[in-house]
């Protein structure tokens, strides 16, 4: 429950003195229904139908306020204080219902955008240990169970205010009858206690089951190719049959639940106000009049005791939700980057001089006493081309990121142009800096707003002109809408070759000081191959240009290269020195990459 508090606590934030006038709207309109019933008294006096004189209390002043009026005038005060009451009850609870849902929607937004916000300002380490699918049912499923949690709650407590005002005049008319009522009620809601805590376990399995379906969904879907290609339609029909199996099994078991408990409450609350009855006439000596209006309030009255019971189990099974939702949001303010306070900065760090990675340490696990990279030490002079080149988990990707200020290193520090790179200046820094993956991501967009996303307010000359400079205006010229065709998720509508050529102009017009080909051109053919290193061959001097490569002869024409081996430098120096030496790992590599028979199967 001190999650969903949380969350209450929240709104009180947001909506600031408007919930509390909200709640005393919801009172004062409870109190006007209240009266509502009590006019039922001195309506059956007048009609003759019950005798006022020998309820006691309020039923004897009822009869003696009327006494001064005639039948008719007495009758058309209490319908018109009746009809007041009741039309002032439905003006109050609509104003109240549609405020509710203001309110209640001006929150949601503002914690989607507040999640959403804190996920932008998480490092990029808290991306690596999670899974996308995990955050996307945390910011979509779970979210929304979140929102339904405090509407639940704000329910809740209408129901229990109305609920406490019935009792009060319960009270006032027969304290004895209704302390009686009351310890009845008592004994019933604690006998209800284990419905909760089931509706608590089966939330817990509606979280689990719909992050299992949203993970698995979204692997499936991207690996569509695979799955076709290796006939896994099967395999993955079945595992979708036994998680709909236990999802299906979960909600029936939370409607059979439902229904138990409102089963037993509502069976119980008909022997109860039996009873209530039998003892009222048997033990209580109770008059007609008086047990006529205490049980009319309890008939309305057990209702809603029914429904506090409901939103006790609705609220119990939606409590995991807002604990994930608020591990999430701790998460990502843990692993917030201070840098990203000032998003709104436009400002960029130029590139004069040059790059220093000045004896850089760095290990994901900060437990382990592993490092995945150890003492790096290395210059990249402005302007220049550089190539950085090892094996597979040599510990390229990792340096990759910690010169783009993505990671910070655990010892050392990146230095531009003799100044520290530190919270003060990250984001001007990663201003300077394009990326160009080795797998292209592109927006389900058109190619003008793909350009657009990166470079907001780049006008259609200067479009075209990083479209040529990246060798792709001419395939783009082609396409059925030109710039504004719709190019697909992740731009699967083009080729390969085209949504590297076009991750290249994006990253172009962005006009950094600082250029990162990641692995860029390795799963291009070769016409794709040479039309991206001609485009990078125009760009070299005007740019800092950071190659890496696993294919070592793109690199022909880097000023100098640097190769990690086991989480360190193991070589560097220019193209043509480091291939002739046949025993180091670049000399060995390039041998056997350009082989006669480095391409046979």
């Amino acid at each position: 429950m001190n999650a969903v508090l949380h969350f209450i606590k929240e709104m009180h934030r947001v909506t600031g003195a408007a919930l509390y006038r909200n709640l005393f709207g919801m009172v004062t309109s409870s109190f006007l229904e209240s009266i509502g019933v009590l006019l039922l008294v001195p309506l059956l006096g007048l009609l003759g139908l019950v005798s006022l004189e020998v309820g006691g209390g309020y039923f004897a002043w009822a009869a003696e306020l009327l006494q001064g009026f005639s039948p008719m005038t007495g009758l058309c005060i209490v319908l018109g204080i009746y009809a007041v009451t009741t039309i002032g009850h439905n003006l109050i609870q609509r104003h109240v219902t549609i405020r509710s849902v203001e309110l209640q929607g001006q929150f949601a937004r503002k914690l989607r955008l507040d999640a959403y916000r804190e996920l932008l300002q998480a490092n990029w380490p808290f991306f690596l240990r999670k899974r996308g699918s995990d955050l996307v049912n945390t910011l979509t499923i779970e979210l929304s169970r979140v929102l339904g949690a405090i509407n639940t709650f704000l329910q809740l407590v209408a129901s229990v205010i109305f609920t406490v005002i019935q009792i009060a005049i319960a009270f006032w008319l027969s304290p004895s009858l209704t302390l009686f009522v009351l310890i009845c009620g008592s004994i019933l809601a604690f006998a209800s206690r284990r419905f909760i805590r089931r509706a608590k376990q089966l939330g817990s399995q509606t979280s689990q089951h719909a992050q299992n379906y949203m993970a698995g969904i979204t692997d499936q879907i991207n690996g569509m190719k695979d799955i076709k290609s290796n006939t896994m339609e099967l395999t993955r029909m079945e595992w979708l049959e036994e998680l709909t199996r236990n999802m299906f099994r979960e909600q029936v078991d939370y409607i059979k639940l439902r229904m138990n408990s409102q089963f037993v409450y509502k069976t119980s609350s008909t022997l109860l106000i039996a009873a209530f009855i039998l003892v009222c006439f048997a033990l209580f000596q109770t008059q007609g009049i008086q047990l006529l209006t205490i049980t009319v309030i309890f008939a309305r009255l057990w209702p809603r005791f029914t429904s506090i019971q409901a939103n006790l189990e609705s609220l119990s099974s939606m409590i995991p939700s807002c604990r994930a939702v608020l591990k999430f949001r701790e998460e990502c303010v843990e692993a917030a980057e201070k840098s990203l306070t000032g998003m709104t900065e436009t400002r960029r760090l130029p590139i004069r001089h040059e790059i220093e990675c000045r004896n850089l340490s760095f290990k994901y696990d900060k437990s382990d006493n592993q490092y995945n990279l150890k003492n790096i030490h290395l210059r990249i002079k402005a302007h220049s081309t550089t190539a950085i080149a090892g094996a597979s988990g040599a510990g390229k990707s990792t340096l990759i990121d910690l010169i783009m200020g993505l990671m910070y290193p655990d010892e050392g520090h990146i230095v531009v142009d003799g100044e520290p790179i530190s919270d003060r200046n990250l984001l001007a820094y990663r201003r300077s800096i394009s990326y160009v993956p080795q797998d292209p991501f592109l927006f389900n967009a058109s190619i003008r707003e793909n350009m657009e996303l990166i470079a907001p307010g780049a006008t259609e000359q200067e479009i075209w002109e990083a479209l040529e400079f990246a060798s792709c205006a001419e395939f783009v010229r082609g396409l059925p809408q030109g710039l504004d065709t719709v190019i697909g998720d992740r731009g699967v509508r083009l080729s390969g070759g085209e949504r590297q050529r076009l991750v290249l102009a994006r990253a172009i017009i962005r006009k950094p000081s600082i250029l990162v080909l990641d692995e860029a051109t390795s799963a291009l053919d070769a016409e794709n191959e040479r039309n991206i290193q001609e485009a990078i061959d125009r760009l070299k001097g005007s740019m800092t240009i950071i190659i890496v490569a696993h294919r070592l002869s793109t690199l022909r024409g880097a000023d100098h290269v640097f190769v990690i081996g086991n989480g360190q430098i193991t070589e560097q120096g220019g193209f043509e020195q480091l291939a002739a030496n046949q025993g180091g790992y670049f000399g060995r590599s390039l041998q056997l990459q350009t082989s006669p028979h480095a391409s046979s199967f």
